[in-house]
């Protein structure tokens, strides 16, 4: 029977953003808990939190703390503190740690999405979308350096289109007020991750046009790691922790729309159920969700290439310095 997690919110407003925490109301468990810096809160996560509602997570002996750090720089900088166990953003993340000589630097245990989970949203109704209809068009894009951004401007230049020179792109708008931005009349385009290209959609304000996770192709997209040191200390923590993610992807991969839909559901308590299931079919149509945790050196090294075309690494990171896998 599905175990459902009593959850609750706790909203705390800075000046730089929000802070929101979810995390389970049992105050005397046995439980092993775990805070988890998470990069963004988005439908595109749904293995993840599938694993926390079905109760994957309890039955491998841990309790999870999730919270909002959005940038994967502030999730690696989070982790490297010791403010949070584990964390959860770009692979990118911990390329930019090892180049930069933390001795105790971040290493990758696990993948749940293998794809860019941001939109292309249109201003205007465009049928037959391509790439050029971006050309000399002015576009709010993610931030400088991330794998959104950075994804973005590879397909581009994949379709013979140069970011600095064939069109606009702003990357000086917060992640989470990007849609608000555009809404506000910013931009031809907009690239977004649901649910709020959904309902930017929905509110009449733009049209979901193409997929940059379509376009970029294949990569360990959003990631979990921890330091050396504490994989080290904490082995058996880490591969519970995977295979109760890897419970995750496989109830998402056998479930309907429908039925994640319901699982996740008590995450987005401002979306509908069936605004979720919308959501949740798009990112399969994708094919967003890997079948397992582990991901290829091939899609690792794809990943640096796209950083590399950016202009955000120099030389590429060997594989096995970075990827932790169980003895």
């Amino acid at each position: 029977m599905k175990k459902i997690l009593s959850v609750f919110v706790v909203i705390v407003v800075f000046l730089a953003g929000s802070f929101i925490i979810f995390k389970s109301q049992k105050e005397e468990n046995n439980l092993r808990k775990l805070t988890v810096a998470e990069v963004a809160h988005t439908i595109f996560y749904a293995p993840g939190y599938a694993a926390i509602s079905e109760g994957y997570f309890e039955e491998e002996g841990l309790e999870l703390e999730l919270v909002l750090t959005p940038g994967a720089d502030k999730v690696a900088a989070a982790v490297l503190s010791g403010d949070a166990d584990i964390g959860f953003s770009g692979s990118e993340a911990t390329i930019y740690v090892y180049e930069g000589g933390e001795k105790d630097y971040l290493k990758t245990f696990a993948q749940i999405t293998q794809k860019d989970g941001s939109f292309i949203v249109s201003r205007e109704k465009i049928d037959n979308f391509t790439l050029q209809d971006l050309v000399g068009k002015d576009v709010v894009g993610g931030r400088a350096g991330g794998m959104p951004e950075m994804t973005f401007e590879w397909a581009l230049r994949q379709n013979g289109i140069d970011p600095k020179k064939d069109l606009n792109i702003d990357t000086s708008i917060a992640f989470a007020a990007m849609g608000g931005a555009f809404i506000g009349g910013q931009g031809d385009f907009v690239t977004l991750f649901e649910p709020t290209a959904l309902e930017v959609e929905q509110q009449g304000y733009g049209y979901v046009v193409a997929s940059v996770g379509e376009l970029g192709g294949v990569v360990p997209y959003t990631s979990y790691s921890a330091r050396i040191s504490f994989i080290e200390k904490n082995k058996d923590v880490i591969e519970s922790f995977t295979r109760a993610l890897q419970k995750g992807l496989d109830f998402v991969h056998n479930s309907t729309d429908e039925e994640v839909a319901s699982s996740i559901l008590q995450f987005f308590p401002d979306t509908s159920l069936n605004d979720l299931v919308k959501v949740i079919a798009r990112y399969r149509s994708i094919d967003a969700w890997p079948k397992t945790t582990t991901f290829t050196e091939e899609s690792f090294n794809h990943l640096q290439e796209i950083m590399k075309a950016s202009g955000d690494l120099e030389k590429m990171v060997d594989y096995n310095d970075l990827i932790y896998q169980a003895d």
